[in-house]
């Protein structure tokens, strides 16, 4: 029985169907906010043989911090792949995050090594590689003065798993560019293509790298026939302004494209403008100052070492925004977090 956490969400959601394409028997967390008729339809998108296989998962309602609940999901499970996680950029969720990534994982971790699980698989992200280097590897030293607390969950969250793997269990990290697939437009990078599709006149500034889903499931699938357990491995197939992949989203949708870019004063005046909104009307940040300063400052993170350990090619982003737009239709799913 192998074991996903995040099972309703992007990455999950696929892994799931690629280890069920295999045959293999497969048992899937959830809680009671997740959208499982939405993985029921991205099942689907995938041809009928694929959106019959949805009806074999053992979906376990469980909590990432309630380990009574964990403990009963993780019982007769031999390897779990760990996608769960929290992702917020406002500060104020700081303790959220580091309850759900951090003492998630913990739980996660532990429970393997009780249980005698042979290997997890975690799937981590580039915000938590490195610092502020022009080019980023997998060996960078994390800085803790350049960074939102977002990373620094996923960081810590890392550290765990790295822990387990001192304490005898195999593991696999891999840390992703954001992430593009279909389905989940609402939340993550399908933002993206709802942006776009509303002809987005302004775009952010900067960018980062990205990498299509499918690479990420099929890399987690080619490490492990490899053996190559206790490293980590970037994932990112490209590098992008924020801009260009509007603008090449827009285009296919046949929506205007992106104008023009934030200038760095008005980043400044935007998350000053967002606080103050924020502070006296509540609601969730959109712009906080880490962000902004990110936007100012974008990095970029080598992906060779899976290259070179694996002969490892990725799929073109281009290629990725087609399989991805082929399927959009924000009107299939509502907007829950998974």
């Amino acid at each position: 029985m192998i074991l996903i956490t995040g099972g309703s969400g992007l990455v999950g959601s696929h892994i799931l169907l690629d280890l069920l394409k295999q045959g293999q028997e497969v048992r899937a967390l959830f809680r009671p906010q997740s959208n499982l008729e939405r993985v029921q339809k991205l099942f689907s998108w995938y041809g009928p043989e694929a959106g019959a296989l949805f009806g074999n998962i053992q979906w376990v309602q469980a909590d990432l911090t309630d380990l009574p609940s964990l403990e009963d999901a993780f019982r007769g499970v031999s390897e779990v792949y760990h996608c769960g996680a929290l992702i917020s950029f406002d500060p104020r969720d700081a303790d959220r995050l580091l309850k759900t990534n951090l003492e998630g994982t913990r739980n996660v971790v532990n429970l393997c090594i009780e249980l005698g699980i042979s290997h997890l698989h975690y799937t981590s992200s580039i915000a938590a590689v490195g610092g502020l280097r022009e080019l980023n590897t997998e060996e960078d030293h994390w800085d803790p003065s350049h960074t939102n607390v977002y990373a620094t969950s996923k960081y810590l969250a890392e550290m765990e798993v790295w822990r387990g793997a001192q304490e005898g269990l195999q593991t696999t990290i891999v840390n992703p560019g954001i992430i593009l697939g279909p389905g989940f437009w609402h939340t993550g990078s399908g933002r993206f293509f709802l942006r776009a599709a509303k002809g987005a006149r302004v775009a952010p500034p900067g960018g980062t790298g990205f990498v299509g889903v499918w690479d990420v499931v099929r890399a987690l699938g080619e490490l492990k026939a490899a053996g190559r357990y206790n490293e980590r491995f970037i994932l990112v197939a490209e590098h992008l302004e924020y801009r260009d992949l509007l603008t090449r989203i827009a285009l296919k949708l046949g929506a205007p494209v992106p104008k023009a870019v934030l200038g760095k004063l008005q980043l400044e005046a935007l998350w000053r403008m967002d606080w103050v909104r924020v502070r006296l009307g509540g609601g969730k940040r959109r712009l906080s100052r880490a962000m902004a300063r990110s936007l100012n400052h974008p990095v970029r993170y080598s992906s060779e070492k899976i290259k070179l350990a694996l002969g490892f090619e990725y799929q073109s982003i281009e290629t990725v925004l087609d399989r991805c737009i082929e399927n959009f239709s924000p009107c299939r799913e509502d907007s829950q977090s998974s």
